[in-house]
């Protein structure tokens, strides 16, 4: 199954279009790389911690979002739960 699967020509362009995905710089690269280049090796690594920083904010805001949304509604948090299993036993099924 596996050999069928390295074969597939799905799976080649899923390997082609992930490695340029993975090669392919976003925004905040294209900004550490200027920064560094423009104000050297400081201001780069100020720029690293400033992403960094946003992301975390970022993450802790939708984190508190979430558990505020399941703290006023049991509900949701029921849904959510179950649709996370469901989701696990599908991929499980699927694996086998």
């Amino acid at each position: 199954m596996t050999e069928a699967l390295f074969k597939s020509p799905t799976f080649a362009a899923f390997l082609i279009a992930s490695l340029i995905l993975a090669v392919t710089p976003g925004p905040g690269v294209v900004y550490i790389v200027t920064q560094t280049l423009v104000q050297g090796r400081k201001a780069g690594l100020a720029s690293i911690g400033g992403i960094a920083l946003g992301d975390l904010g970022n993450a802790a805001a939708a984190s508190a979002g979430l558990a505020a949304v399941f703290a006023a509604s049991a509900t949701a948090f029921v849904v959510v739960k179950f649709a996370g299993s469901a989701y696990f036993v599908f991929l499980g099924i699927r694996a086998l």
